[in-house]
Formats: C-alpha cells, structure tokens, sequence
C-alpha cells in the first residue's frame, strides 16, 4: 500500500498520468525538472543526494533503467523516494530514453509505461517489502565492501601522501581568505537542511561562501550568493556559473579539465587549480593555504555510504586533507537534527489559551477598554 493524493491505494491498481523527462545523468536532469513529472533516470545504486535533488523538484513518479539497488551497499535513495511517496518502478529497458521526447506525457499503471494505450516498457516496482529485503541484504554484504574500501585506501595514501604536507598551485584570485570564516557547501546528502539550519550564522557572521559544483545552485536556492565556485563543473547550472561569483576549474593530475571547454563555451572567466583528489578537498586547501580562519564545510562526504554513493572505492585524499587542516574545519553535517526540535501540539493550546486570558483580563479590570468593546458591539447592532 502506498499514499498518493491522501489515498491509501494498492499498487497493483494506480494510474499516474504526467509529463516525463529523461536524462542519463541524474544531477542534469534535476535541472530540468517540474513538479509532478515522471524522471527517467538510468542510475545504478540511486544515492541519497541525487535523489533529493528529484525530490527538492517535486518528482511524482522515477523510472529507473538501472537496478536502484544492486546490494553493494544500502544507499539510501529507494528509500527517500518511498518515504515521500513516490513511485519507484526500476530494471526498465534503457531504450525507452530513444522512445520519450522531452516533455511528452506518459502514463503509469502497475508496472508498465504508456505512451496513449500503447506500452512502450515495463518494470519492476519498489514496494515496501522489496526494499526491506534488497537493504538487509546489502547490509550483509557492508562488511566486504568495507574491507575493500580499507584495502584501497590505505594503497593509495602513499600516492597522494603530498597532500598532507605539499602546497597546491594556487592562481592570483580576488576572493580574499586572510583571517576571515569560511562556508564551504557541497550538494551532499541533507545539504538542503544543514544549510537551513545554520542561515543565521551566514546572515550574521557574513563569511565566504563556496559553493562546490552543485553546491552553488544549493545556495542560490536559499537565496545567497556564493562568493566563489569551484569544481569540474559537471552538476551545476548555467545559471549558477552566471551567477558573478568568481569562478576555479578543477584540474586533474592526468591533464583532464573537463569543466573548462564548458565555460568557454559560455563565455565564462575562469582560472584552473590543479590538484590530485576530490574538489571538495581541494577548495579545503585552497581555504587553508589563503589563511581562512575557521572551514565550515555543508554536505561533503565523510563516511563510507557517502563514499560509496560517489562511487569511491577509498577516502585516501578527504583522509589527507582533513587531518591538514582539521585543526580549522567545522563539519555541520546533520546539524539539522540537532536543532530540528518539534513542540508538542498541546505547547501551542497553552499559548494560545494564555493570550486569550491575557485578553479578557484587560477588557475586565480596563474602562476604556470596556467602552471601546461596547461602541463596537452598538455599530455592528446597527448594522446588522
């Protein structure tokens, strides 16, 4: 059973008719998004992060042209969608992404897809109970991938052991870091809700703010303007790099930039900064090096789920780094469940009871008061 409309309906008996988008790349799609369309994704092991972008746009139904959940690791976003009621149909034959225009409506019934009466694919859908048994058995298996991600971390620590000690080449940029606090913000799982939870200190303190690829477009949506971007440049919008922050490419060691010929081709100024490890790593030293007095960092990833969503196979780099300049790093992530403090119902009934006494009190023992409530009550006799 799931809720669609404030209905409890079987799945076996649902309809879901909407305009449909698809797009291999998850994170581009979310840019293109609407409120109450069908995403065709093709996303192995679906992460938390890509699908709170989906949900942040309003997706009323995902299908999913890969396994969402292969049993490598419990990712978490099966999981999401079907917490916000979203239907979830995947193993859908990738094919279907040369069948569906841009905007085209489909409808979904069960497990198969209609373009009008025809059926043009089918799936598998996500109900509660495959879920459960798909996480526990990727749960099972969270040891073995635990000992490999080990296994190829420690290999390559000795690779990348220069980010420990070794300054990275930095360009001349106006963005100044000397003695000031910095807010790094990268588009991790509950991003959204950290960045919320500490907007008054960003209001206040008015530190630099970084947004790191898709990190900007998270600012932008809180309406803040980062000061500067960085990444590859592979899950942010045109928007976001027209924003006016200053901009830096991550290059990496094996000569790749894959983010300039982009921002060439917008027209963008940029500079480079290469660098062995994940931009969100670099941008830590960048901060560190230009003297920053405090790093805040907003979503980055920390532990082996997120690692494992990233497709990482070790953590040698962010390990590396982060014993650098951990002396000056704050990381807020799940902050938001420290401060996400709910009052019971019968708090506000006290409150409201406390006004109302407040009130008759002053009518009771204040004259004029009296007399004002009374001219009030004639004029609406006349009236009426």
């Amino acid at each position: 059973m799931i809720k669609i409309n404030n209905k409890n309906i079987d799945r076996s008996d649902f309809a879901i008719t909407a305009p449909a988008r698809a797009d291999k790349r998850t994170k581009r799609l979310s840019q293109r998004l609407k409120k109450g369309e069908i995403a065709i994704i093709n996303h192995v092991d679906l992460d938390g992060p890509a699908t709170e972008g989906l949900l942040a746009k309003g997706v009323k139904c995902v299908i999913n042209c890969a396994p969402t959940i292969t049993g490598r690791y419990p990712n978490r976003g099966p999981e999401l969608l079907l917490q916000h009621n979203v239907i979830l149909i995947d193993n859908v034959s990738p094919d279907i992404f040369d069948k569906v225009s841009e905007g085209e409506k489909l409808t979904i019934k069960s497990n198969k897809i209609y373009r009008n009466e025809e059926i043009i694919a089918s799936g598998k859908i996500m109900t509660k109970e495959r879920l459960y048994e798909e996480l526990n058995n990727a749960r099972n298996n969270l040891n073995n991938e635990l000992k490999d991600f080990v296994t190829n971390t420690l290999s390559y620590i000795n690779e990348e052991k220069g980010l420990l000690y070794e300054s990275i080449d930095i360009p001349e940029i106006t963005t100044g870091f000397r003695d000031k606090p910095v807010v790094i913000v990268v588009r991790g799982e509950n991003a959204r809700k950290d960045l919320t939870t500490i907007y008054g200190y960003i209001r206040n303190v008015k530190p630099i703010i970084i947004g790191v690829d898709g990190g900007a477009d998270l600012l932008l949506e809180k309406n803040i303007k980062p000061h500067l971007i960085f990444g590859d440049m592979d899950s942010i919008s045109d928007d976001a790099l027209r924003s006016g922050a200053e901009i830096l490419v991550h290059a990496y060691t094996d000569g790749r930039c894959p983010g300039a010929s982009r921002l060439e081709r917008l027209r963008i100024p940029f500079q480079i900064v290469p660098g062995r490890g994940t931009s969100e790593d670099i941008i830590m030293l960048v901060a560190y090096e230009k003297g920053a007095d405090i790093i805040t960092v907003v979503g980055t990833h920390n532990h082996l789920t997120d690692f494992l969503d990233k497709s990482r196979s070790g953590m040698s780099s962010t390990f590396l780094v982060r014993l650098r300049v951990g002396s000056k790093l704050v990381d807020v992530k799940g902050i938001n469940r420290l401060y996400n403090i709910k009052y019971p119902k019968w708090h506000f009934a006290i409150l409201i009871f406390a006004c109302l006494l407040a009130l008759m009190t002053i009518i009771l023992i204040s004259e004029d008061v009296r007399l004002f409530m009374q001219l009030i009550f004639l004029s609406l006799q006349q009236r009426f």
